[in-house]
């Protein structure tokens, strides 16, 4: 992860020794934070933020592409294809082709080696569509090789025992990115390994600006209407409101003339809307969500979605069904298996509120804490018994992560608020850190699982490029002579998260009673 310094440029108002402080001395061990410190700071922050030098002993920091393609040994994994034109409409995932890969063929596409050598990306013009490994969870693709988990050490965060089994792989293009949308579940730690990618974060009290909607469904996901890297402002004018944070994540850097390196991973807050987009030809980095008590009742806000949105559109007539799963959705599920999942969600966030009412009446057991998994899609499977639904997922007991919360935040050289754009980094202090127009962790540029057709079958991937480009047009067409309420304008309101936080509120008094 070789680099050059002038990649973190620093504001004119930062002094050289606070500049020095940024970094640490090759070998050294200090950590800026304890593991209590840092889990505090964690579960108290409400605005994103950048930790510096808190993993740079970490294996990890060695998973380039390169890496993990010698590691992989020829296996393949599902890359998502997209185009790299900036259109008004978000090219969200239904709208993208599949390919099955090796990393081999995903590296040789990208530095434009002769088709014979990049499989199936051959169809692919690297100058027009991006490639993107997204949402590879560690555990299923390093199955076989369980010793690599032991390379992410979460724990330095404060949270004990999780490693790479609770985390997230993303391998991608320039150009390959995520459309902006929110997560139902949690608060997310960020780790960029390779290359560069820039986030536009907008914070919860934008979502009315941000036009969410539930088309295309995903449970734990909620999307935008808007590309807010090219906005239609005649279709979404309160966009013009949205507040952007915007910040350039960079790897680890190892200037050989210093002799120091700064790591960085970015703090996503809980709720807090993001784009994210790979600036340079290759990018690695990867994640773990943390759970927060909020999850409880946000598994019953989804739940309540999916029994409405699958209800609704599993009405509609099958010929005129647009694409409204992704991908890895795989299927609707039954109405009997919604409402399941809505009444497990709502028994366990009735036993986790007497759990906590007994709690705070016997101080002995605070700060009583199990791990827990970091999946984001707490998937619902057809054969889940009922009473399954209590931790939200199959894969592992649900345990709500406690920490005391902080009375100041310690923002400072060690902990960077990623700031509004129209912010300049002078107004909060010398611990802002701000670069050039390249790369920012504070940009002031004006104005961050898997998408296809799924009809109760695995979806189809296509490796017809031309198909890609026509269905896209195809569609902004059809959208723009629309001009009947459909039924996804009428999901729009009904799923929409205010309308679902009410719906909640009442379910969970009427259960009360």
């Amino acid at each position: 992860m070789d680099g050059d310094i002038s990649n973190l440029c620093f504001s004119h108002c930062v002094k050289s020794s606070l500049y020095n402080c940024l970094f640490l001395s090759k070998g050294e061990d200090v950590k800026p934070f304890t593991p209590e410190k840092a889990k505090e700071i964690v579960m108290s922050l409400q605005q994103p933020a950048v930790f510096c030098n808190m993993v740079f002993d970490w294996p990890v920091l060695h998973w380039n592409a390169k890496y993990l393609s010698e590691v992989l040994d020829g296996r393949t994994i599902r890359f998502r294809m997209g185009m790299k034109k900036r259109d008004t409409a978000p090219q969200f995932e239904t709208k993208c082709s599949y390919v099955e890969a090796t990393l081999e063929e995903f590296l040789a596409w990208t530095s434009g080696q002769p088709t014979s050598v990049s499989g199936p990306f051959s169809c692919y013009d690297s100058s027009k569509y991006w490639a993107y490994a997204d949402y590879k969870y560690i555990a299923r693709i390093f199955e076989d090789k369980t010793e690599i988990f032991k390379d992410i050490m979460w724990s330095d965060f404060g949270f004990p025992g999780r490693n790479g089994k609770e985390s997230t792989l993303w391998i991608g293009s320039a150009g390959a990115n995520t459309p902006c949308h929110l997560d139902s579940y949690g608060c997310n730690l960020v780790l960029q390994i390779q290359g560069r990618k820039r986030w536009h974060l907008f914070p919860p009290s934008n979502t009315t600006c941000l036009y969410p909607t539930r088309i295309p469904y995903e449970e734990s996901s909620i999307f935008s209407k808007v590309n807010v890297v090219n906005p239609d402002l005649r279709h979404y004018p309160q966009f013009r409101k949205a507040q952007a944070h915007v910040v350039t994540l960079n790897p680890g850097q190892v200037p050989p003339t210093l002799r120091l390196f700064i790591i960085l991973v970015l703090f996503v807050p809980r709720h807090w809307w993001h784009y994210v987009e790979s600036v340079d030809p290759i990018t690695v980095s990867i994640n773990s969500w943390i759970e927060l008590d909020a999850d409880h009742k946000a598994r019953v806000e989804e739940a309540i979605t999916r029994t409405v949105v699958c209800a609704i559109k599993s009405a509609e007539n099958p010929s005129q069904l647009d694409a409204w799963l992704n991908p890895t959705e795989v299927e609707a599920t039954s109405h009997e298996i919604n409402l399941q999942y809505l009444n497990g969600a709502i028994s366990a966030y009735l036993e986790y509120q007497t759990v906590t009412v007994s709690e705070d009446r016997d101080p002995s057991t605070h700060g009583t804490e199990k791990e827990a998994s970091s999946c984001k899609r707490r998937k619902i499977q057809v054969n889940t018994k009922p009473e399954d639904y209590k931790s939200g997922t199959q894969e592992a007991d649900f345990t709500v992560v406690k920490a005391k919360k902080l009375e100041k935040i310690p923002f400072g050289v060690h902990l960077i608020p990623v700031l509004p754009q129209s912010q300049e980094a002078s107004s909060v202090g010398a611990g802002a850190v701000e670069s050039d127009s390249r790369d920012l962790l504070s940009e002031n540029e004006g104005g961050h699982f898997g998408k296809s057709r799924c009809t109760g079958k695995q979806s189809v991937m296509s490796n017809d490029c031309e198909t890609l480009a026509d269905q896209t047009d195809s569609d902004s067409t059809a959208n723009s002579s629309q001009m009947a309420i459909s039924t996804n304008d009428l999901l729009d309101c009904l799923v929409n998260p205010q309308v679902i936080s009410l719906v909640a509120g009442l379910l969970l008094e009427r259960e009360r009673v």
